[in-house]
């Protein structure tokens, strides 16, 4: 369906999960670097420097960035495992029929994913009007802000930058089986 469409849409979104997964990778080499200055301040704390303060949480933060940022890209290059012991044996056709129905087990486990860092987000944003609030799905407004223990660092802002990678993983899921079907249904037309 709307070969030329989805082939255009496909560029777009490659792209923009490669630059996500820029940003995992960028992510991931933030928290290594602060990792290090963190165990050289407790190494050498007896000459005068000190450990990152809240140094774990921060590593928590960027790990779950990265882990979100990674799957778009992970999804478009079919980099999820998949268990084909029998399926390989099938036709290509039947091959690419099981892919499609792995892409839609996908699709939803990426909506429910982002769906759920929604609501999580949501639970601790203490923003809004309670109309807007059930507007956008967040549920009651919470009394106060919840915060991480050490650096009082609001606890939305990990669920805010993962939602982003999320959203990006539902959108990247539902296009592969878009994508999938595509390839599947041409199949069919050169066979017939």
């Amino acid at each position: 369906m709307f070969p030329q469409l989805e082939q255009r849409i496909g560029k777009r979104l490659t792209s923009m999960a490669k630059w996500l997964a820029y940003c995992g990778g960028l992510s991931l080499t933030l928290i290594a670097v602060l990792t290090v200055i963190s165990i050289v301040g407790r190494a050498f704390v007896g000459f005068g420097l000190s450990p990152v303060k809240g140094d774990f949480e921060l590593v928590e933060i960027g790990a779950a960035v990265a882990i979100f940022s990674f799957l778009p890209w992970c999804q478009l290059n079919r980099g999820h495992v998949n268990v084909d012991i029998l399926v390989r044996h099938f036709p290509a056709r039947l091959q690419k029929f099981f892919e499609v129905l792995g892409d839609i087990a996908i699709a939803i486990i990426a909506i429910i994913i982002m769906w759920r860092l929604w609501m999580g987000m949501g639970e601790r944003v203490t923003w809004f009007s309670q109309e807007t609030r059930d507007l956008l799905g967040f549920g009651y407004k919470p009394f106060s802000i919840e915060t991480t223990f050490i650096l009082g660092m609001p606890t939305w802002y990990g669920y805010a930058l993962g939602f982003i990678g999320a959203l990006m993983f539902a959108v990247v899921s539902v296009y592969t089986v878009w994508r999938d079907s595509n390839e599947w249904l041409a199949m069919g037309n050169s066979n017939g």
